[in-house]
């Protein structure tokens, strides 16, 4: 059976867990401490032997490197303000302004966190149907529907616990320290501070919600917008592993493309399409492995790398469309220089226009990677492993620290604003450095990453260990108490 995936949002198979505090020992409690504040990133060491890869750690790579994207889309925002906002996010010449870090590809490692969202759906749409595509294809269809009700009764715990953990330790550190923050408004009391982060909460994690999901995200947690959306994809990735567990491979491979024809062309279902793409590539893989390809793709097997390494240059170009915020959006990406001509493909069902062209570069890289070994190997790297393993915290903590900590350096580097002289006047150009050079490369932006990195890495590597792991183990622990006992052990 393909190996399990540890990671972003998503875990293996249901394992033993053992809730009972009496087991843990004094030595073994402190062992535990000891790891929970040891920073592990300084111990990667290049020189250092390391485990066998699984056949897709490359996946977990790209998943942990994608968030890393995300970490510097938001510093790089954050630092620039509505300046870095007008170029990052649009194309190269767009309006006249000609900038290194706007350029097609380049622009990924400035603006990339849209282009990483993507990537995430695609690969939670792999990971989820992996487990169940593998026994739909053995014909062991009780076995999926076992996989497919037990992932399902631990979505929901898997993905909001470390949201509500990290959401709580975030308004409660703001009442407590009063410290001042260039996001959100605190309330007068924390009880009813406590109170509108319930009412909001509760609608923002309702996979049927119809009225304003970002309610939640405006409040507290900008970034974790796209947790309500991973949890509607894994709805639609489960549900179509059950609709299609006893079709014939055709009509199950007709089936996805169908999905994701209908989610991209039909109606505004742009996630849908990016999980159900990155269930057809799992399918795709799987029959691959048991050369059960359909024959028409088992004729290509020559030219694989050829074609891939031409869909990964497409990727890249298309995953850098702008992604600047405007009503009028598919006039700017018609005025966009690059982009006039692909500005006529975007359907009419779509209403964010972006993500279509994403679409189409997310699924590209994925399906690309695995073929293409130079690319694989880079993302089967001890750093991108390490990355992958702290993915999720990482994605949930950055925000805060750039609040908390970044805002004051880059204030103090000399990126300050009008409301860092009204409120934190003693951090204004304290340590001014040059902002001389490209935008995005100067030396202002990158001396404070010295600091805002490795204290980022290692809160995320503390949130993993303390919120991230012990939710999975959770969820895992209650499915099995909530199973039926087999007769044979009942008696």
């Amino acid at each position: 059976m393909p190996a399990t995936f540890g990671g972003l949002l998503d875990h293996g198979r249901v394992e033993d867990v053992s809730l009972k505090w009496d087991t843990w020992k004094p030595v073994r409690a402190s062992r535990w401490s000891l790891d929970l504040v040891r920073p592990e990133f300084l111990s990667l060491r290049p020189g250092t032997p390391q485990k066998p890869v699984r056949r897709t750690a490359w996946l977990d790579g790209l998943r942990g490197f994608a968030a890393l994207m995300v970490y510097l889309h938001h510093n790089q925002l954050w630092a620039h303000n509505i300046h870095g906002n007008l170029v990052f996010e649009n194309s190269f010449g767009y309006e006249g302004r000609h900038y290194f870090a706007a350029l097609p590809v380049v622009r990924h490692f400035f603006s990339g966190g849209h282009f990483a969202v993507a990537i995430f759906f695609v690969i939670s749409g792999y990971v989820l149907s992996l487990r169940s595509l593998s026994q739909i294809q053995k014909g062991e269809h009780q076995s999926s529907a076992d996989s497919v009700g037990s992932a399902l009764f631990r979505r929901w715990l898997r993905l909001y616990l470390p949201v509500i953990a990290v959401t709580l330790l975030w308004i409660s550190e703001r009442h407590w320290t009063r410290i001042w923050i260039d996001f959100g408004e605190l309330k007068s009391t924390y009880r009813e501070e406590l109170k509108t982060w319930y009412y909001t909460f509760k609608n923002y994690s309702f996979v049927f919600l119809t009225g304003n999901m970002y309610e939640f995200t405006s409040l507290y947690h900008p970034h974790s917008w796209s947790i309500p959306i991973e949890f509607k994809g894994s709805i639609i990735v489960y549900t179509a592993l059950s609709a299609f567990s006893k079709c014939k491979t055709n009509a199950r491979l007709w089936g996805e493309m169908g999905l994701i024809f209908y989610f991209l062309y039909i109606v505004d279902g742009w996630y849908g399409a990016l999980f159900m793409s990155g269930m057809l590539l799992c399918d795709l893989d799987l029959l691959a492995l048991g050369d059960q390809l359909p024959h028409f793709l088992s004729i290509l097997e020559g030219f694989k790398e050829l074609i891939f390494f031409h869909l990964f240059i497409a990727a890249l170009y298309l995953g850098g469309v702008p992604s600047c915020e405007s009503p009028e959006y598919e006039h700017l990406l018609s005025k966009s220089p690059g982009w006039i001509w692909l500005s006529h493909l975007t359907p009419q069902a779509v209403f964010d226009a972006k993500w279509f062209y994403l679409f189409w570069g997310a699924f590209f890289v994925v399906a690309s990677i695995p073929r293409l070994p130079w690319l694989k190997q880079f993302f089967e790297m001890r750093f991108c492993q390490y990355l992958a393993r702290i993915s999720f915290a990482l994605y949930l903590i950055h925000g805060p620290v750039i609040w908390t900590l970044a805002d004051r350096l880059y204030a103090a580097t000399g990126f300050s604003r009008e409301e860092h002289k009204e409120h934190i006047s003693g951090w204004v150009d304290a340590f001014p450095l040059s902002k001389k050079g490209p935008l995005g490369l100067e030396l202002a932006f990158w001396a404070p990453q010295l600091i805002i990195l490795p204290v980022t890495l290692y809160v995320a590597e503390v949130v993993t260990k303390i919120f991230d792991e012990p939710s999975v183990k959770f969820s895992n622990w209650l499915y099995r108490k909530s199973l039926v006992q087999p007769l044979s052990r009942r008696s």
